[in-house]
């Protein structure tokens, strides 16, 4: 360990002073540091710097739990303890989480919905059975960038989104059209889909509620302030912020569009693994299912 600790702080300290407070000799010390690394050793060095790597090509949002599971499908075989041991060492670490901006509108005196879903998250049992809608905003220095997204809640894929400078209907209604003209929802299979999200005034207006009863899609809505009811949405935001957008300082609207853009499409539906579906992606489940 005294050794370790002196070769770790070699450009911090001298050697020769670590090595008097520590009481070893500065010889003993360079013979243990030109020794031959163990086979364990190497097998650390190489795990990681395989932790590494992945940790810049999955956007640096990767705790131990994914980050092992990763290692398992590239043949590692190591336990989950041990990579994260490995990461704390290396100083890898998962991206943060703060809090975001609220969207939701709901002081307004249009008709809302029943709770038809009622957190019954665990019971849909396909695709384009049960999708989740909802709102957030991005700060640029242009102002506000507002995203409407659509997630499919039993792949976890999101099936539409919709950018626009203002959060009015059309921002919803786009998001929605986007989801049915990507998945080809066929007409019967929109008549037994439920639509969920919270009450604010865009998911009440009279656009979004025509397009839904004209699809013949069942709209559900959260009870009054309470965020628990459509939890999916509201972690797919706070994964998004915390992996994303407060590690960036958009100057233009266009920037965050393409970073926006980027993440949802090439990411986090193609390569992200979701631990609610066994650390595959949104795609890689939706080819085994």
């Amino acid at each position: 360990m005294r050794f370790t600790f002196i070769d770790d702080h070699e450009e911090d300290f001298e050697v020769a002073r670590m090595c008097e407070i520590f009481e070893v000799s500065r010889s003993g010390y360079y013979t243990w540091k030109n020794r031959p690394m163990s086979i364990r050793q190497e097998n650390q060095q190489e795990l990681t710097q395989a932790m590494k790597e992945i940790h810049q090509e999955t956007r640096e949002v990767y705790g131990s739990p994914r980050m092992h599971r990763e290692l398992l499908e590239r043949g590692y075989e190591v336990s989950e303890n041990t990579v994260a041991k490995l990461m704390n060492q290396a100083g890898i670490q998962a991206k943060t989480r703060k809090k975001f901006k609220n969207t939701t509108d709901s002081n307004h005196s249009r008709p809302v919905a029943e709770n038809h879903l009622d957190r019954q998250f665990d019971a849909v049992t396909k695709s384009n059975e049960v999708w989740l809608s909802d709102i957030t905003c991005i700060w640029t220095e242009e102002g506000w960038l507002y995203l409407a997204a659509v997630l499919d809640m039993y792949t976890r894929k999101v099936v539409g989104w919709s950018m626009a400078e203002r959060m009015t209907s059309d921002l919803v209604v786009n998001a929605l059209r986007m989801a049915v003209d990507q998945e080809a929802v066929s007409n019967a299979d929109l008549k037994e889909l439920t639509l969920h999200s919270d009450r604010g005034s865009q998911y009440a207006s009279e656009d979004y509620q025509q397009v839904l009863t004209s699809m013949g899609i069942t709209c559900s809505m959260s009870r009054k302030g309470n965020c628990w009811d459509n939890a999916p949405m509201e972690s797919f935001f706070a994964t998004l912020k915390k992996e994303l957008v407060h590690h960036e300082r958009y100057k233009k609207r266009s920037e965050a569009r393409s970073s926006l853009f980027e993440y949802i499409e090439v990411f986090y539906n193609r390569v992200r693994k979701h631990s609610a579906l066994g650390y595959l992606s949104p795609a890689q489940f939706v080819q085994v299912t």
